[in-house]
């Protein structure tokens, strides 16, 4: 199976001087959680998430109309192209720890997001021998990782401390 097989094609995206109401109203419209952010190009340059924007309108003290999303979007953009393996996808989605990814095309123009959700409605139920592109299995294992805490990190910190 591949990313173009499950992703969504038609992503909901802004620009860095959209400000964060803007972008909250687009997140609503769209029931979407992540946004790429996109220059004149149509090169993705950034990410912002439902998170990010929450956070940034809870410790700013600024009206949502006064803030860019490019002050608020992270510079790491986690990404596969359309025609990867859906496995080579979820392990970047478990590496990073995240619950979305652009799909970018050889350009790196935005082409669609590939989020755990769009991966959960495609999975298969495996059963009596029979195998499966994309198990339940494997989707727990992804979702274990993403969610799972950072032990070796964590563990590291505090005996460097």
């Amino acid at each position: 199976m591949k990313v173009q097989d499950v992703m969504m094609r038609t992503p909901a995206f802004c620009d860095p001087e959209t400000n964060l109401g803007a972008a909250v109203e687009i997140l609503w419209n769209r029931n979407c959680g992540m946004l790429p952010i996109v220059d004149a190009q149509q090169k993705v340059v950034g990410v912002v998430t439902d998170r990010d924007l929450c956070v940034a309108l809870g410790t700013r003290n600024r009206l949502p109309g006064e803030i860019k999303v490019g002050e608020v979007a992270s510079g790491n953009v986690y990404a596969c192209r359309p025609e990867d393996d859906i496995h080579a996808a979820l392990e970047t989605i478990a590496k990073h720890k995240v619950r979305r990814l652009a799909v970018l095309n050889k350009q790196g123009a935005l082409e669609g997001i590939l989020s755990m959700d769009d991966v959960v409605l495609h999975a298969e139920a495996g059963g009596a021998g029979r195998t499966t592109e994309l198990s339940h299995a494997q989707i727990v294992e992804t979702l274990r990782r993403v969610y799972g805490p950072q032990l070796p990190e964590l563990v590291s910190r505090a005996i460097a401390a």
